[in-house]
């Protein structure tokens, strides 16, 4: 048989070895983790469950679901093993003291405090809003040159002057076809 023909074979091999490595290796994880447990530690059932961890024997554990509520689940059913500040911090809304966390300020004085020091120093804002007071007196002024203009013309000059187009193309005089 020649080479060429049993590549495909032999690549669908290489596949299947790699993929089922891969699932054994995660099988070998979650089986440490669930060998992790103790009594009292918080874990995550496959359903999305949290509870505490009462007793662990060989194929079941004992979960605490609420207080006083204890229920018997198999050991697969574990679906992750949680460290405490994070059990705490799902179940009880307990944040663990984080100093790397940036501090959000509840209004917005503290924003504004660094534009007054700014402004001390000699900085000037820079503002991003339309400058209407430069505009008004040219518009002011250009609408008096246009009527003194169309002042100026005879009748009918204005009535041999074809109308503009609206800029929006409607040649129907802005009413909508149905």
């Amino acid at each position: 048989m020649n080479i060429v023909t049993l590549l495909p074979f032999i690549v669908l091999i290489g596949a299947m070895f790699l993929m089922t490595r891969s699932a054994k290796n995660k099988q070998r994880q979650a089986a440490q983790m669930r060998d992790q447990m103790q009594p009292g530690t918080g874990v995550r059932t496959i359903g999305g469950m949290y509870a505490t961890v009462k007793e662990v024997s060989e194929d079941s554990v004992l979960l605490e679901v609420a207080p006083g509520v204890h229920a018997i689940y198999a050991k697969n059913a574990i679906g992750a093993v949680l460290p405490d500040d994070e059990y705490n911090r799902i179940i009880h809304g307990i944040e663990g003291s984080d100093d790397d966390a940036p501090v959000v300020p509840d209004d917005l004085s503290s924003l504004t405090e660094g534009d007054e020091a700014a402004e001390k120093a000699g900085e000037k804002k820079i503002d991003l809003g339309k400058d209407t007071s430069g505009d008004a007196p040219a518009k002011a002024d250009a609408s008096a040159e246009d009527e003194a203009v169309t002042a100026e013309k005879p009748a009918d000059a204005a009535k041999a002057e074809p109308k503009a187009e609206p800029k929006d193309g409607k040649r129907d005089g802005g009413s909508d076809a149905k």
